[in-house]
């Protein structure tokens, strides 16, 4: 068994990519890079692509362009959202409820919003990782 593979089980974490989206990216990640935010050919090749992505993106999911935010993973996405809500609905409210077993992505940000002042509810999880709905 010394040359058997360990099966790869942080699928949360990161996937394979999927051939066809690396047969898409490959152009800009060699010839046709650029920084979409700059402003010359490179950087305008590189925005049209990005706004050409969003828009693909946005009618696969029946939504529009300016609701799609590209992060660059699941932990500033995770702060993005969780401040973000926070934030737009300050005045509204400020409790947030979690759950102790979740991501360190999720809980840091609400211990952050915790020093601002929110409330913030950790719920506990029974011996099954369930939550008690009573």
């Amino acid at each position: 068994m010394k040359n058997q593979k360990p099966i790869y089980l942080d699928g949360n974490a990161t996937t394979p990519m999927d051939p066809r989206v690396l047969e898409a990216m490959l152009p800009y990640f060699t010839h046709r890079f650029g920084n979409p935010s700059s402003i010359h050919d490179y950087g305008w090749e590189a925005e049209a692509a990005v706004k050409q992505g969003r828009q693909i993106l946005a009618d696969a999911i029946h939504g529009s362009p300016e609701e799609i935010v590209f992060t660059s993973g699941a932990t500033e996405a995770n702060n993005l959202a969780i401040k973000g809500v926070a934030e737009a609905y300050y005045q509204k409210g400020r409790h947030i409820i979690t759950v102790q077993t979740e991501h360190r992505a999720v809980l840091d940000p609400c211990k952050y919003l915790q020093t601002l002042g929110f409330e913030v509810t950790f719920l506990p999880v029974q011996s099954d990782g369930l939550l008690d709905l009573k």
